[in-house]
Parts: C-alpha cells; structure tokens; sequence
C-alpha cells in the first residue's frame, strides 16, 4: 500500500490524501492530487515527464513544474561552474519538498504509523485519512502559536 499526499507549500496542511497499491507509479496520480489552484508544484525524480501525461495535459491550466533532477544526472558532470549552479538549484527545490515530508513524519513517528496490516485499501485508506487529518491538527496548532 502507498500513500500519495498534495501538501500546500504556505500553510503546510495535506488537504489531499490517496491511498493505493503499492506498485502505483507516483506520477499516474498526480491529477488527482492537485486542488486546481496550484501555480507552482513542486516533486520528487519520481514524476519526471509528469507535465506531458495526458491527464495533466488535458487540465489546460498553467503549471510551474519543479521536478527534482535525477542524480544520475547530476553525479557525473565534471566540477565546474554549471554543476555548483545545479546543485544550488536542486538544494533550493529540496527545501520547498520538504514539508512534503513533515506530515509523513508526524504519522510515522508522533503516531507510530510505521508499519500496517493489510485490512484491505479501504479500510488501510480510512485510517491513514484519518491520521493525516490529526496531522493537519498538529500542524496547525504549531504554526499558530508561532
């Protein structure tokens, strides 16, 4: 079982949560993630080519794309100028992904949701619905008391 999350970059709330088999390529859900007000989306290597998908396509709205680059791709340069260049520009896309990460981290070590018994996606899917809810309530409580 995966869990796919839409996290908003300001308020760092998930206000979308899907749940499914594991063997789900994370960039086949990607439409059913966004909201519809999303300027700017920001992901992992793992949605490379996301923005060519036809259901991505077909939303006909104006996305600004930050895909993290594969390190296969970065690794091999020669040092120089251009590699510290996109190097501080995948630090800057890793900064913003990760309050991505938050969330799962408040389930997974607040909640100790680390491992679940299969009962099925649905019933797996209610229970992660639920936690990333409470996770929302964690997560707002400490931004406002800041």
């Amino acid at each position: 079982m995966k869990a796919h999350i839409g996290a908003d970059r300001d308020s760092k709330l998930v206000p979308t949560v899907l749940v499914t088999a594991a063997n789900v390529a994370d960039s086949t859900k990607t439409a059913e993630l966004l909201h519809g007000q999303e300027p700017q989306v920001h992901a992992d290597a793992g949605y490379t080519g996301v923005e060519q998908r036809a259901e991505i396509v077909a939303l006909e709205r104006k996305i600004d794309w930050q895909i993290a680059g594969k390190r296969g791709v970065i690794k091999p340069m020669a040092e120089g100028a251009e590699k510290e260049t996109l190097k501080a520009v995948e630090k800057a896309k890793a900064s913003v992904r990760a309050f991505v990460e938050h969330p799962f981290h408040i389930v997974k070590n607040i909640f100790r949701q680390r491992k679940v018994r299969y009962r099925g996606l649905a019933k797996n899917g209610h229970q992660l619905y639920t936690l990333f809810g409470l996770a929302n309530v964690v997560i707002g409580s400490r931004t406002a008391t800041t």
